[in-house]
């Protein structure tokens, strides 16, 4: 027996040969996981979770990593074959076996029929990474945020996560484009997670082959796709969260702001432009908001951001006056007849003014020019 230590997210990895014909086991210590969760009784049987051996992809890999994070498969052994007998007696079984069936634990996508989505809005055919996180990722989002699994944040999260991370690793695998085109693409990306995973397998050059060899590479795998997972969520749970908080909190009180709820004023810059997408969206806001208000960390000076008309596009709803683009300070103070003027920029997406006051006053008149 020996051990292999991943750097992170700071797995142990055991492997244990068996006198049998039995297949190796692939063993992580649950305890040096940073997620807490209930551990079993000290006598109960380690759950056992089967995935196929050979060449591996990136949703098996950190499907295994992410069911082992609940309580259920806490410390589970990882369990590589293709034999249906010794995947029959597993507690659960994933990306292998044919069957879809999260009553029996089996998380499967490549048997003829398979149809499942996350849903929610999103249509891309599920891996066996997005069933295990259909099913499980609430609860190991709950446990990160250390509440109920039926909390509000919980949702959002749950979300959020699927639409930045999960859903590409679902669509590569299942060979789904990005883009509906005929056209090649412009250049070769093999920099995302899937394909980084992918090149962690033995190479046809390796003279190791073996089963040993192998499983130190699916270890590989799983420490790398369950920590850029970890950081997803830990990103949306100590970032995007706090800031959507913030968005949503000044757009209640917009009308305060200017009657026509076209302003809006960060208490705290954060990240906005998603969040109030996202949420005028959900609320169904008319009129939208056009400007953003926020102070600049570095000058204390407060910028007047206008909205784009999308989270890609460059254009805006409306933009500052043309009167006054390109002009700075003293020039610009004159030409709107506002005082504390520092710039407006030559497109009109942005300004500043060195005050509160006199941010709001170029957004009020910038509404009705």
């Amino acid at each position: 027996m020996w051990v292999a230590a991943a750097t992170k997210p700071f797995i142990k990895f055991q492997f244990h040969r068996h006198t049998t014909s039995l297949p190796l086991l692939l063993m992580a210590n649950q305890a040096s996981l940073s997620f807490s969760s209930s551990v079993s009784p000290v006598h109960a049987p380690l759950k056992r979770v089967g995935t196929h051996n050979g060449s591996f992809h990136c949703d098996e890999a950190l499907g295994c990593f992410m069911i082992r994070l609940t309580n259920k498969f806490n410390s589970a052994e990882i369990v590589r074959s293709r034999d249906p007998q010794v995947l029959e007696v597993l507690d659960a079984v994933l990306d292998v076996g044919g069957v879809y069936d999260p009553a029996r634990d089996r998380y499967d996508h490549h048997q003829k029929g398979f149809e499942e989505v996350f849903g929610h809005g999103f249509s891309t055919k599920l891996s066996s990474a997005g069933l295990v996180y259909k099913h499980f990722g609430k609860e190991i989002i709950a446990k990160e945020l250390e509440v109920d699994e039926e909390h509000r944040d919980v949702h959002h999260i749950y979300l959020a996560v699927y639409k930045s991370f999960m859903e590409a690793i679902d669509a590569i695998d299942n060979g789904i484009n990005q883009y509906d085109t005929d056209q090649p693409p412009r250049y070769v990306n093999n920099t995302h997670l899937s394909s980084r995973v992918g090149r962690l397998n033995l190479d046809w050059t390796d003279p190791d082959q073996s089963p040993e060899k192998e499983n130190e590479a699916f270890q590989r795998a799983m420490a790398l796709a369950g920590s850029e997972f970890l950081d997803s969520v830990r990103f949306h749970v100590n970032s995007w969260l706090p800031a959507r908080s913030i968005v949503m909190e000044t757009l209640a009180a917009r009308h305060t702001v200017d009657p026509s709820g076209e302003i809006l004023v960060l208490t705290k810059f954060c990240p906005w432009k998603l969040h109030l997408f996202e949420l005028e969206g959900e609320l169904k806001n008319d009129p939208a908001v056009k400007y953003v208000l926020y102070q600049d960390e570095r000058s204390k000076h407060w910028r007047v951001q206008a909205v784009a008309v999308s989270p890609d596009s460059f254009q805006s709803r409306k933009a500052l006056p043309s009167q006054w683009r390109g002009l700075r300070d003293e020039e610009l103070s004159k030409k709107s007849g506002i005082p504390g003027c520092v710039f407006v920029h030559i497109s009109g997406f942005i300004g500043g003014n060195q005050n509160f006051d006199g941010a709001l006053a170029m957004a009020k008149a910038a509404l009705k020019m």
